[in-house]
């Protein structure tokens, strides 16, 4: 069977990389978080204090770019590769609300995207690939055999969100700034210069705001057959 690249793009906390970890175990394809790199960045920049409030310091960071080494290893309890920061695993530290509230900051910035597309481009040569993030069907993997976009209600995804801080001990975050933090990205990731957030022309659209784990991975499976045994 014929082997394509499969690009899921979309908002923040629609739950992409979870959608994507699970189609990529069922097809036995290789899965690549390309938001956690970013995130692997963004908390490089807070370990330097390279933030000064919501301000980057770009020259520095421009100097020390060539520092940051990220490699996926895969986790054997979970079965699911685990995101290294110069050899250290940093799964848990990029989700955290800190490093979420200035992701985006980091990822506009033009040779920080480079350098991760860069990346990137080369893990997908051999296809086989499941990848997600903001502008893979676009920039990253272009002639992807097939794209989905996925989106969701912005109180939704707040709440997904929430839920996830609160299974891992955060009881201090509230709703709304959650909410207010997912609407800021959404403002950030659609209007930023370098490959901003939207929708490849031939991507499918996903809104999976009322649609059960089940029903979205069975759309998936029909989407990805419909490709793989297409003439």
């Amino acid at each position: 069977m014929k082997k394509i690249t499969i690009a899921i793009d979309g908002f923040s906390s629609c739950g992409k990389s979870t959608m994507a970890k699970s189609l990529a175990r069922a097809i036995e394809y290789i899965y690549i978080d390309s938001g956690a790199m970013y995130r692997a960045v963004t908390l490089f920049c807070l370990q330097n204090n390279l933030f000064d409030g919501e301000k980057l310091n770009i020259d520095s960071l421009e100097k020390i770019i060539g520092d940051i080494r990220i490699n996926f290893r895969l986790n054997h309890e979970s079965g699911l590769p685990d995101t290294y920061l110069n050899d250290t695993n940093v799964e848990k530290e990029i989700r955290s609300m800190e490093v979420s509230s200035k992701v985006s900051i980091v990822s506009a910035v033009n040779f920080v995207r480079k350098a991760m597309v860069s990346i990137q481009k080369e893990l997908g040569k051999a296809k086989g690939i499941v990848m997600d993030g903001r502008d893979i069907g676009t920039v990253v993997f272009p002639n992807a055999e097939l794209k989905i976009f996925v989106t969701a209600q912005p109180k939704i995804r707040a709440q997904r969100r929430l839920d996830e801080l609160r299974s891992k001990g955060d009881n201090v975050t509230s709703f709304e700034q959650v909410l207010k933090n997912l609407e800021e990205r959404d403002h950030l990731d659609q209007t930023r210069k370098e490959s901003p957030l939207k929708k490849a022309d031939d991507a499918i659209i996903l809104d999976n705001s009322f649609i059960t784990i089940d029903q979205q991975m069975q759309w998936l499976l029909d989407r990805f057959n419909e490709v793989i045994h297409s003439s």
